[in-house]
C-alpha cells in the first residue's frame, strides 16, 4: 500500500528528521559540526563532526545512547575554536571535545538550559530556574552568577535577541577572555497572566504563562556585566524611550546592544564600556513606518567598521560605517559573517528565489551562488558550508567547500515525497505577484473545470512560494490531488520584494493581503480557463488563517467558503512587538483594530467557515477562534468549530496530522464540489 502525504508528515516530522543542521566550524576550519538523525524517519538527532580532509564523519554524541531512551538534540554550543562542544540533553549538561574522548556528564544544579562554553573553553555558563550558573570545564566549582530577585525576574533569556541574531534568540553573552559574561535582566512581573487549560484533565490547573498582548505592559529589560565573582555592572539606556531590547554581542570591539522604540520607528546600536557600562551611541536609525530588522545586523567587520542596513529608494541596501555597498534592486535578507575579509550576506534579485553574495572593500558585491534556489552559509577563514534548498528536491544539500580542496557533500537522509509536485511557477497581473498553481496529476484543460483553493500565508512573517520545495508545497499538491486547482501567492507585506512592499501593510494588515489574493485569482483563471470561479475556496493558518476568515467575511462574492486554523480573531489578543509593528498601540489607533476584527465582523458571515485551533496554543491563543465563534453564534451565523486537544500552534507533522486535512478535504468537498 502506498503511504500517503498526511502519514508521511507525522512519521517524518514534515521531512526535516534526517537533515543536517545546527552547522558550525572549527576555528581551523577542518571540522564541521551539525545535528542530524540516522534516518529520515530517526527523531533521534546526533551531534556529528565531518573531518573535511578526508570527508569522514563520526558521532560525537548519541542521545540514546546517553540517556538511554529515544532522545534528540536539538541544540549546541561551542567555544571559540569549535574544540569544546555543550549541549543539554533532558535538562543535564553534557560537554565533548573533538578529541576523541567519550560525552562527559557534568553534575549541575537544576535542569539546564541553553549551555555555551566561553570563548577559550575554559567554562560553561548556562541557565536554570532562572539563575546564571559557570561551571569549570573539569565539572567542578559549579555555582550561580546571579540568582533572580523577584518571582517573575529571570537572568539569561530576551527572545527578541532573536529578531537580529542568525542563531536564534540569546540572553546572555561571553567576553571574548571568558572572565566576564553581559546578561539580560528579564521582569515578567507586571505582565498580564493568560492560562491554557489541561482539556484532558479537569482535575489539573490551568498552565499559567506571561503574555504581553498589543496596548500591555511588556517585561522589562535590563543589561548588565557580570565578574565570575558575581560584581553586576548595570548597563544604562534611556529604557521609557528605548522599550525593547532587539539585540546584543561581545565581539573583539567590546559589548554592544541593540534597542528599539515600542512604536519601533527607530533604532539605536549602542557601545558598551565593559568596565563602567557606561554606552555610546554608534548609529541611529528612524523610518515612519517601522525600522525593519535584519538577521546578522548589525555586526563589526574585523577592523570596526559598522556593518549594517538602509532601507532607500525601495531597496534594502547593505551598508558600511554608513557608506551604502549594494546596488539598487539587490534586497539584502540577512548577513551571515561579517568578521573576515569579506562580508557574507544573503540577497534576492528575484523575490523567490535568495541567493549567497559577498562584499570587498575595493573589490564590491560578487554573487557566490548560482543554482535557482535559497541559499544560506556558515563560513569561517577560508571554510564555507553552503546550505541550498531547491525545487527539485526536499531538505537542503550541504556542501563544504574550502580552497584548494574538492567540495565535500553532507549526507541528508531527509525521505522522498509520497507523491509528485505538478506546482507551475506564475507571475500575475501588472503587480507581477509570485505565485504557485498546482493542478490534479494527468488534468489537461479538456477534463472540465475545477473548484479552486486559494491556499496563502499572505503575512509579512514568510513567503509561501519561494525556489525551495518544501513541505507547504507538498500540503497544497495533496489537496489538487483532491481535485482542485491550488493557488499559493505572495502578495503585499510579504519579504523579498524590498522595504516598500512590506509596508504596504501599514495599518492594514489584510486589506492590501486580501486585494492581492483576489487579483491573483482573476488572473490565473483568466490564464487557465479550466479554473472555476464559481467554486473557490481558501484555507490558511495563523496569519492564513485570519485571512482565510476575512476572505469570506469581506469577499463572499469571490470566496465561497473557508477553513482558518490559528487565526488572530481580536488583534488586542496578539503580542506587542508584531501587532503593534504594523496597527500602532490600540490606545493610539483604536480604528485599526477594529477594522481588522473577525469578531466585530461575525454577523456578516454569509459562507460556509470552518474554524480550527489547538487547545495547547500559547502563541495564539484559543481564545481567539473561541471569541469569533461566540460571536458568530450570537448573530446566527452557521459554521463548525474543530477544537484540537493537547495541540499548539504548530498542527503539522503531529498525531492529528492525517485527521486534521482530512476534515478539511471533507468540509472543502461538501461546500465546493
Amino acid at each position: 500500500m502506498v503511504e500517503s502525504l498526511p502519514s508521511q508528515l507525522v512519521r517524518t516530522r514534515r521531512f526535516t528528521l534526517g537533515e543536517p543542521t545546527g552547522l558550525a566550524i572549527t576555528g581551523d576550519g577542518r571540522t564541521v559540526l551539525y545535528l542530524r538523525s540516522q534516518a529520515g524517519d530517526d527523531p533521534s538527532a546526533c551531534l556529528w563532526a565531518l573531518d573535511v580532509d578526508s570527508g569522514e564523519e563520526r558521532v560525537l554524541a548519541d542521545p540514546v545512547a546517553l540517556s538511554g531512551r529515544s532522545a534528540t538534540l536539538s541544540q549546541y554550543a561551542v567555544d571559540g575554536s569549535g574544540e569544546v562542544v555543550a549541549f543539554a540533553l533532558d535538562g543535564r549538561l553534557w560537554m565533548v571535545r573533538l578529541n576523541g574522548r567519550a560525552p562527559q556528564r557534568i553534575r549541575t544544579d537544576g535542569p539546564v538550559v541553553d549551555p555555551r562554553p566561553d570563548p577559550t573553553g575554559r567554562r560553561i555558563a548556562y541557565v536554570a530556574s532562572g539563575a546564571l550558573r559557570v561551571v569549570e570545564g573539569d565539572g567542578k566549582g559549579d555555582r550561580a552568577v546571579v540568582v533572580p530577585d523577584g518571582p517573575d525576574v529571570t537572568f539569561g533569556t530576551a527572545d527578541l535577541t532573536g529578531e537580529t541574531s542568525v542563531d536564534g534568540p540569546r540572553g546572555y553573552w561571553w567576553s571574548p577572555d571568558g572572565d566576564r559574561l553581559m546578561v539580560a535582566r528579564v521582569d515578567s512581573s507586571a505582565v498580564q497572566l493568560w492560562h491554557i487549560p489541561d482539556s484532558s484533565d479537569p482535575t489539573r490547573p490551568p498552565r499559567t504563562i506571561r503574555y504581553a498582548a498589543a496596548g500591555t505592559t511588556n517585561p522589562a529589560v535590563t543589561l548588565w556585566i557580570l565578574g565570575l565573582d558575581g560584581a553586576m555592572t548595570e548597563i544604562p539606556w534611556d529604557h521609557e524611550a528605548f522599550e525593547y531590547l532587539v539585540g546584543a554581542g561581545w565581539d573583539a570591539h567590546g559589548p554592544y546592544a541593540v534597542v528599539q522604540s515600542r512604536d519601533q520607528r527607530t533604532v539605536q546600536v549602542l557601545g558598551i564600556n565593559p568596565v563602567s557600562g557606561e554606552t555610546t551611541l554608534l548609529a541611529e536609525q528612524h523610518d515612519p513606518s517601522w525600522v525593519q530588522l535584519i538577521a546578522g545586523l548589525p555586526a563589526r567587520s574585523a577592523a570596526g567598521a559598522l556593518v549594517a542596513h538602509v532601507d532607500q529608494d525601495g531597496t534594502r541596501h547593505l551598508t558600511v560605517d554608513g557608506e551604502v555597498v549594494t546596488p539598487a534592486g539587490l534586497q539584502v535578507r540577512s548577513v551571515l559573517d561579517a568578521g573576515s575579509d569579506d562580508i557574507l550576506f544573503t540577497a534576492s534579485e528575484e523575490p523567490t528565489e535568495t541567493h549567497l553574495w559577498t562584499w570587498r572593500a575595493g573589490v564590491g558585491v560578487r554573487r557566490v551562488s548560482t543554482e535557482p534556489g535559497v541559499h544560506s552559509a556558515v563560513q569561517r577563514g577560508d571554510t564555507l558550508v553552503h546550505v541550498v534548498r531547491a525545487g527539485d528536491r526536499l531538505g537542503a544539500q550541504v556542501t563544504v567547500e574550502r580552497h584548494g580542496m574538492a567540495t565535500v557533500f553532507v549526507r541528508s537522509f531527509v525521505e522522498a515525497p509520497a507523491l509528485e509536485m505538478r506546482g507551475e511557477p506564475v507571475r500575475l497581473g501588472p503587480r507581477e505577484l509570485r505565485g504557485r498553481l498546482y493542478l490534479p496529476s494527468g488534468h489537461s484543460s479538456a477534463d472540465g473545470p475545477l473548484p479552486v483553493l486559494l491556499d496563502p500565508y499572505g503575512g509579512a512573517g514568510r513567503q509561501q512560494v519561494t525556489a525551495e520545495l518544501d513541505w507547504r508545497a507538498l500540503v497544497s499538491q495533496w489537496f489538487a490531488e483532491q481535485g482542485f486547482a491550488v493557488l499559493a501567492v505572495d502578495g503585499a507585506g510579504t519579504p523579498g520584494r524590498g522595504p516598500d512592499w512590506e509596508r504596504e501593510v501599514d495599518g492594514d494588515l489584510f486589506g492590501p493581503v486580501l486585494e492581492d489574493q483576489v487579483a491573483a485569482l482573476h488572473e490565473a483563471a483568466r490564464l487557465h480557463p479550466e479554473l472555476d470561479l464559481s467554486r473557490v475556496g481558501i484555507r490558511g493558518w495563523s496569519f492564513g488563517g485570519a485571512l482565510a476568515a476575512l476572505a469570506v467575511l469581506r469577499r463572499p462574492d469571490v470566496f465561497h467558503a473557508a477553513v482558518a486554523g490559528a487565526g488572530v480573531s481580536d488583534q488586542r489578543l496578539y503580542n506587542t512587538h508584531w501587532r503593534e509593528r504594523f496597527l500602532g498601540h490600540p490606545d493610539e489607533f483604536p480604528e485599526r483594530y477594529d477594522a481588522a476584527s473577525l469578531v466585530q465582523a461575525a454577523p456578516g458571515l454569509t459562507r460556509p467557515l470552518l474554524l480550527i485551533h489547538g487547545l495547547a496554543d500559547e502563541n495564539v491563543h484559543v481564545a481567539n477562534s473561541v471569541r469569533f465563534s461566540e460571536a458568530l453564534l450570537a448573530a446566527g451565523r452557521e459554521h463548525e468549530l474543530l477544537l484540537l486537544p493537547g495541540v499548539g500552534h504548530q498542527a503539522m507533522g503531529v498525531p492529528v496530522t492525517e485527521s486534521l486535512l482530512q476534515n478539511q478535504l471533507r468540509f472543502l468537498q461538501q461546500h465546493l464540489q
